[in-house]
C-alpha cells in the first residue's frame, strides 16, 4: 500500500482595515482570504474589512495548526507585526505547497 500524504493546513493573518490582525487557519489561506474580503466568514471583518493576507506559515495538520493559531492569538501585536515582517505571506504558501 502506498502511504497518503495529509494535506498540509496553514495558519494565516490577514490585516483589516484599521489595522488589527486576525489569526486563522485554511487548507487554502487564498480561497479563505477572499471569503473573507467578500463580507462572508469572520465577524471580526463586519467592522473593518479584510485588505491583505499578510502572514501565512504551513503545519503539517490541522491539530499542529490549531495549536499553532492559539499560540499567535496568544502574542502580542508588536510580536505578531514581527511575524508579519519576517515572513511574506505569499512565498511561505508557494514554498508549501510546492512540498506538498
Amino acid at each position: 500500500m502506498t502511504a497518503v500524504q495529509a494535506k498540509p493546513w496553514f495558519v494565516y493573518l490577514v490585516r483589516a482595515e484599521n489595522g488589527a490582525l486576525y489569526c486563522g487557519i485554511s487548507d487554502d489561506p487564498q480561497r479563505r482570504f477572499e471569503t473573507h474580503r467578500s463580507g462572508r466568514g469572520a465577524r471580526f471583518f463586519h467592522s473593518s474589512p479584510a485588505q491583505a493576507l499578510v502572514y501565512v506559515e504551513a503545519c503539517p495538520g490541522k491539530g499542529d495548526a490549531l495549536r499553532r493559531e492559539r499560540a499567535i492569538k496568544g502574542l502580542t501585536k508588536l510580536a505578531k507585526e514581527r511575524l508579519v515582517q519576517a515572513n511574506p505571506a505569499i512565498t511561505a504558501v508557494d514554498v508549501a505547497l510546492s512540498e506538498a
